[in-house]
């Protein structure tokens, strides 16, 4: 699927509220990472807006979804990449990982600030299962550095070999960027899992010091989303929780504030 950006034409002032801002630079930044189910919810109706309000309600300067659809059949043939950025009013590229019911499925990056150098990264697939990727982008924050925003969600089959080496190409992707990095998304693996032990040897848990499950929605239990950061003491988590919206999703939506040091 051919790269896109889009704006939004909501007015400035519904996305006014951003990260913290001191001396026209950016010092903390809100995270979330939200499976969305294709927007269909618990209750089985598909229903983007209320999607949108968590995202609005979380104050999120980036945001990492997974599962998108654009214009499949299952969700009415709505292009939702397009009719997020209308919702949310912030910046935003769909990263496609299959084809669907005549149309794609895949992740989305949104972000208070225009993205450079988006990108689509195939993970291996050996089982040739649902294929799956990681989507990344460089951002600059105003009066900083530019960071590097990066969605993951990784297989989810009961044998981890294909996480296992999905996690692998993520390290060999990013883990020796001279960019400060942040990846978020759905890893489907526990925090103590082999999967996730390799991961966070090279990558800060910004979200373990206040843990908590993600999921089911309605009862989690689990703790599979994270988000991960990226050289150790380019951040300081400041805090994290899980959003209470039981409803929208079966996954509930990680929000997470670090400090950019």
């Amino acid at each position: 699927m051919r790269r896109r950006e889009f704006l939004s034409a909501l007015p400035v002032a519904a996305v006014a509220a951003s990260g913290c801002v001191t001396g026209g630079r950016v010092r903390s930044l809100r995270v979330l990472s939200y499976n969305l189910h294709h927007s269909e919810g618990t209750d089985g109706k598909v229903d983007l807006e209320r999607i949108a309000r968590v995202v609005r309600e979380s104050r999120a300067d980036l945001v990492a979804l997974q599962e998108i659809d654009v214009n499949t059949q299952r969700t009415g043939r709505v292009d939702q990449a397009a009719e997020y950025l209308r919702l949310t009013g912030l910046h935003g590229q769909f990263g496609k990982a299959i084809d669907f019911q005549g149309g794609a499925y895949g992740q989305m990056l949104l972000s208070r600030w225009p993205m450079e150098d988006f990108r689509v990264h195939l993970l291996p697939n050996p089982k040739r299962r649902e294929q799956r990727i990681a989507v990344s982008a460089l951002i600059a924050l105003p009066g900083g550095p530019r960071l590097r925003f990066i969605g993951a969600h990784l297989d989810a089959s009961r044998e981890d070999g294909d996480r296992w080496l999905q996690v692998g190409r993520l390290q060999d992707l990013f883990a020796n960027d001279l960019v400060p990095s942040i990846i978020a998304g759905d890893f489907n693996d526990r925090p103590e899992s082999r999967v996730m032990v390799r991961m966070l040897s090279l990558w800060e848990d910004a979200s373990a010091a206040h843990a908590q499950p993600t999921i089911p929605a309605e009862h989690p239990e689990a703790r599979i989303d994270f988000v991960l950061l990226r050289p150790p003491g380019a951040w300081r988590s400041v805090h994290s929780e899980v959003l209470p919206e039981s409803v929208a999703s079966d996954h509930r939506a990680l929000l997470v504030e670090i400090r950019v040091r």
